[in-house]
């Protein structure tokens, strides 16, 4: 007797939410190049001598018990699994299974900072872009300004900055600005410094008010956000004071 299954509506969801997910694991998995730092668990199906955790040395090498030193850096999962499987069935057994995953990315981070929700460094997994660091990050908070800055060393001692508009970026969402990121690089949402203002004498509601740096107010804006001028106020009076 045949067996049928009822698949329901949310069933059909997950599933449709599923595809994506493992199609980035999949790009991640093809893209990223092994570098220094990284930790890498072997597994060799039947031989538990071989199958380890090991760490990528500074120099780009692990050393595993009967291959001994082996230069990793650079090379993709898939070409290492090939690597090692080419190694192991030259001299030991024939047709290897060898399965390689990158339990800690350490090669590859960048640095996230300033007015986001967790600021930390955070792996490269393969190709990443801006938008997806910062939302690992937590976000960005209320108190940021209006700009992020990409700060990028290179190999030849030179760095350059790039400043991209959080408006441009999430709310006329250009594409353009969401950038891919590479290893090193730093990124800083500068905060957006409150500054109090005073607003005092014979308006409505006297007091300090507080305004972002980047959005600070007129003369009239302050005295209309202060609830504008009282009934016995000179108009032609307005007296400014700032501090040096």
């Amino acid at each position: 007797m045949k067996k049928t299954f009822a698949i329901s509506a949310s069933m059909v969801l997950i599933l449709a939410l599923a595809v994506p997910a493992l199609r980035s694991q999949e790009r991640a998995r093809s893209d990223y190049k092994i570098g220094p730092k990284d930790e890498l668990e072997i597994s060799v199906t039947g031989w538990e001598e071989v199958s380890k955790t090991v760490r990528v040395s500074e120099d780009g090498k692990i050393n595993l018990p009967y291959l001994g030193v082996i230069v990793v850096e650079g090379l993709t999962i898939s070409q290492l699994e090939m690597k090692l499987s080419e190694l192991l069935e030259k001299d030991y057994i024939q047709n290897p299974q060898v399965t390689v995953f990158i339990s800690k990315f350490l090669s590859k981070i960048v640095y996230v900072d300033g007015a986001v929700g967790s600021p930390g460094t955070y792996e490269l997994r393969g190709r990443q872009y801006l938008m997806q660091i910062i939302t690992q990050a937590g976000g960005i908070t209320p108190e940021a300004g209006k700009e992020i800055h990409v700060i990028r060393h290179h190999n030849d001692g030179t760095s350059n900055s790039l400043k991209i508009s959080i408006d441009d970026l999430y709310y006329k969402v250009d594409a353009n600005l969401n950038i891919p990121l590479e290893p090193g690089d730093i990124i800083n949402v500068p905060f957006d410094k409150v500054i109090r203002v005073f607003v005092m004498g014979q308006v409505r509601n006297p007091g300090a008010l507080e305004f972002k740096s980047s959005e600070m107010p007129t003369l009239l804006k302050a005295i209309a956000a202060a609830g504008g001028f009282a009934e016995r106020a000179s108009k032609g009076g307005v007296t400014i004071k700032r501090r040096a």
